[in-house]
């Protein structure tokens, strides 16, 4: 029986020749993460095991993103006690204030990860290496504690279900219409524990930061991991960033899969994912007249530069509704710095936006923009789960930054072509 691409990292790391769906493995791993939040609960049951040491001090980073720049006392003890570990297991890859950006659009950039990893990650995200070719979950801090240690985690092998991919996405929809679609059409719990594996001649219209969207929220849909196979477009955009050895899996002809889909890129309309579940996912002809009060432009999954761009392009020469607050987080600093020169912050001021240092923030209902009863947001982050933004009477709907930026600009939610000069 062929194997997945998910399935030979997976048999390569545990030194196997072949897995199956359901086997267990122990395999090794290229790269073990955590944040601000997850890491601190790892460092306690380190010292609890009594490790003295981390497997490899290149090969495990930590990333301060969730609360900082700290927002109360706890937050930075969290940080400080990632600080104190950091340095004194020389920890190569560590970024704080000044120099981090949300974890999971920071490591890409920085050469991180490469086609063919294995990556742990404590955040339920760490799914979004997929996008290179790389076998990346999300784990509880306990593995991220092993993994520090051992370089080693255990999993049980996936099966999958393969998105065969076709035609080129129109103007003002996203990669993340694309993905809400597919959440809303296989539910939640759809790929539960399996992998989503991405192919096909479409993929050469998907950028790599759509590619980055779209494995982002493969646990949106109960997946164990995102992937997506490599091509020209992923060699193009490591080919200054990644420097180590990396290999290319390819999945077998005769892979098996759990269920084939067909997405047509061509066919993906604008889509908005209703409270309080991201598979309630409505195009426009589904949508009436709902008043918002924020919108939230960023996050892990939404904030790199193309959606930093897609956001500025409906806001240039607008401005934001009155009685709404807009909160635009660059993910990273050095796409902060790419928008700056571009001129997109000012766009964002002058249109009444506020403009923030990358932090994952409101997303997880930290701080820079949590919604008090009865609020309304559009998000362009990943989840709208009860009280994720604020108060549990608030609501959360997900979208795209084009349609982001229409709402922000109309006072309800609302898609670029609604827009009138």
């Amino acid at each position: 029986m062929g194997m997945t691409m998910t399935q030979k990292i997976l048999a390569a790391h545990a030194g196997l020749d072949s897995v199956k769906p359901g086997q267990l493995i122990m395999a090794d791993l290229d790269l073990v993460l955590g944040n601000d939040v997850t890491t601190p609960v790892a460092i306690n049951e380190f010292n609890k095991a009594g490790f003295d040491s981390v497997f490899d001090n290149e090969k495990v980073t930590m990333v301060m993103d969730h609360f900082t720049p700290n927002k109360d006392i706890k937050a930075a003890a969290q940080c400080k006690q990632c600080r104190d570990f950091a340095r004194q297991y020389k920890i190569r890859n560590y970024f704080d204030v000044g120099d981090m950006g949300i974890e999971h659009a920071l490591l890409p950039e920085k050469g991180l990860v490469a086609p063919g990893d294995c990556v742990i990650g404590a955040d339920s995200h760490t799914c979004t290496y997929g996008a290179l070719g790389a076998f990346s979950t999300g784990v509880g801090s306990t593995d991220m504690c092993a993994g520090m240690a051992k370089g080693k985690d255990w999993f049980r092998v996936p099966s999958a279900i393969k998105f065969n991919i076709t035609g080129k996405l129109p103007e003002y929809s996203a990669a993340k219409d694309v993905i809400l679609h597919i959440i809303g059409m296989i539910g939640v719990d759809g790929a539960l524990y399996k992998s989503m594996e991405f192919s096909g001649e479409g993929l050469k219209n998907l950028t790599m930061e759509d590619r980055l969207c779209m494995a982002n929220m493969a646990i949106e849909a109960g997946a164990k991991n995102g992937i997506f196979a490599v091509d020209q477009v992923t060699l193009d955009y490591i080919a200054d960033k990644v420097t180590k050895d990396y290999k290319i899996y390819e999945a077998d002809e005769d892979a098996e899969y759990d269920a084939v889909y067909d997405i047509d890129l061509s066919q993906i309309r604008p889509t908005v994912a209703f409270p309080h579940l991201p598979e309630n996912a409505r195009t426009f002809d589904q949508i009436g007249d709902i008043a918002i009060d924020q919108v939230v432009i960023g996050s892990c999954t939404n904030g790199r530069i193309e959606d930093i761009r897609a956001a500025a392009s409906i806001l240039k020469g607008r401005k934001v509704a009155d009685g709404v607050r807009c909160i635009i987080i660059p993910a990273t600093q050095k796409v902060y710095m790419q928008a700056m020169k571009e001129g997109l912050l000012e766009i964002f001021i002058n249109a009444g936006c506020a403009v923030s240092t990358p932090t994952c923030g409101p997303c997880l209902g930290g701080h820079m923009g949590i919604l008090a009863k009865g609020e309304r947001a559009v998000a362009t982050t990943n989840r709208n789960f009860v009280g994720r933004m604020g108060h549990p009477e608030s609501e959360v709907y997900l979208a795209s930054p084009y349609v982001a930026a229409a709402s922000a600009v109309t006072g309800k939610i609302s898609q670029p072509s609604e827009l009138t000069d």
